[in-house]
């Protein structure tokens, strides 16, 4: 049996990113492939309690950035454990909504933890399992952080609630991270169209991945 492919969505707030998920994964089970869903914090029983902390649990306000860090690894490693590696050994396509360039790109650029120490706690959450290919859904961060607000309305969690300062640089750090992997970070401009998007992803897709139709 094939193993399957395993793929990233990548985005500051507001970007997008929910929407092109839902069309891609449509397309891409057209196309024949079984397509499993997972997102960040979350996806399993104990990352699902990790994500109300995070987000929403009153506590969560007091959390340090090294705690929010630990985390944040925490749900990654129990999900890729007991979610995504089994996946991908069974030929199941593996769609993220976001992965562990989230953590070095808010945690560590965003709340500005030493980059070494979260790439070496990256690397002990994830092991082998990483994407051979990450979408990073790029957009201006004043207009991504005011559709994030404009989404949520009343009900912000603890990340749509940092000032706009906060998305600045977590936008860079997105950036950054594309320009020193290009084999694997492929920045798609999040302003253009829906339509325009999607059909962004679809051919970078296919010139990167290169895979025919199931």
């Amino acid at each position: 049996m094939q193993r399957g492919k395993f793929i990233s969505f990548e985005g500051s707030e507001g970007c997008g990113k929910s929407t092109q998920i839902r069309r891609f994964v449509d397309w891409l089970r057209g196309t024949g492939r079984e397509v499993l869903v997972t997102r960040e914090p979350g996806g399993t029983g104990v990352g699902e309690k990790i994500r109300h902390l995070l987000q929403h649990d009153p506590d969560g306000a007091a959390l340090t950035a090294e705690s929010e860090l630990l985390l944040f690894a925490a749900s990654r490693a129990q999900l890729v454990r007991e979610v995504i590696r089994p996946a991908l050994d069974r030929g199941v396509w593996v769609v993220a909504d976001r992965f562990l360039d989230s953590t070095t790109v808010y945690q560590g650029v965003g709340r500005g933890l030493d980059p070494e120490a979260v790439r070496h706690i990256n690397a002990f959450a994830v092991g082998s399992a990483l994407p051979e290919l990450t979408f990073l859904l790029d957009l201006d961060a004043a207009i991504g952080h005011a559709r994030a607000v404009a989404a949520s309305g009343d009900q912000h969690d603890r990340m749509e609630s940092e000032p706009l300062a906060f998305f600045e640089s977590v936008r860079r750090g997105y950036l950054a991270l594309a320009a020193a992997e290009p084999g694997r970070i492929a920045v798609i401009d999040a302003s253009a169209s829906i339509d325009e998007v999607f059909a962004a992803l679809v051919r970078t897709f296919e010139a990167r991945l290169a895979i025919s139709p199931a």
